[in-house]
C-alpha cells in the first residue's frame, strides 16, 4: 500500500502581500495567512493523518499549528524549505520568479540553490519516509519549490510542465493536493 502525501501550502504571508519571494527570508503570515491556516482545520475536518511535516520557516510551521496543533503530531523539516534564492532571499517577486523559469531551474540563483537542488532534497525526503512512514497518511506544509518538486518526482511532469501548470498560475488553489509513493 502507498504512503499517501497530502501537500498543503502556507498561508498567505506580509511578502506575499506585497509581490517578494521570500525564499529562505524567515517572514510571517499576515492577518489573511493566519486566518486561511484557522480556516484550513475547518476544510480537513474529513481528512485524517498520521503526521504533518512542515518546512521549518515560521510561516508553514504556523500554519501547521493553526491548523492542526493538538491534532497530529507536527514535525518541522528542513529539506522541505523553499528555494534559497540565495542574495534574492526578499527580493522582488518580479525579478525573482522569471529566473525561477528560466536558467534557475539548473543554474543556483546566486549564492542560493536551483530547482534541481530543491528536487534533491524532496527526494531525500521522500526516501525517508519511504523508511519510516509505510502505508501512513501524511500531511506536508510547504512552499512553491518543494510542491513543483513533487509534480516532477511523483506525476513525471518535466520542469517546463510543473512551472505552466502550477495553481498560482491557473489560479486553481485547493485545500491540498494528493500525491502517492508507491
Amino acid at each position: 500500500m502507498p504512503i499517501k502525501i497530502t501537500y498543503f501550502v502556507h498561508g498567505t504571508t506580509t511578502d506575499n502581500e506585497k509581490e517578494i519571494s521570500s525564499g529562505w527570508k524567515d517572514v510571517e503570515l499576515s492577518q489573511l495567512g493566519i486566518e486561511q491556516s484557522i480556516a484550513l482545520k475547518d476544510k480537513t475536518k474529513d481528512y485524517h493523518f498520521d503526521v504533518v511535516f512542515c518546512s521549518d520557516l515560521q510561516r508553514a510551521v504556523k500554519s501547521a499549528e493553526l491548523a492542526w496543533e493538538g491534532m497530529y503530531p507536527i514535525i518541522p523539516d528542513k529539506r522541505l524549505r523553499e528555494c534559497n534564492y540565495g542574495k534574492l532571499n526578499g527580493s522582488p517577486s518580479a525579478i525573482v520568479e522569471p529566473m525561477q523559469e528560466e536558467e534557475c531551474i539548473t543554474k543556483p540563483f546566486p549564492e542560493g540553490e536551483s530547482y534541481e537542488d530543491v528536487k534533491s532534497r524532496i527526494a531525500d525526503f521522500l526516501e525517508f519516509l519511504k523508511r519510516n512512514y509505510d502505508r501512513k497518511s501524511v500531511a506536508i506544509v510547504g512552499h512553491k519549490a518543494p510542491q513543483l518538486s513533487l509534480d516532477v518526482l511523483l506525476k513525471d511532469k518535466t520542469w517546463k510542465q510543473a512551472l505552466a501548470e502550477d495553481w498560482r498560475k491557473t489560479r486553481a488553489w485547493k485545500a491540498g493536493w494528493e500525491y502517492n509513493i508507491e
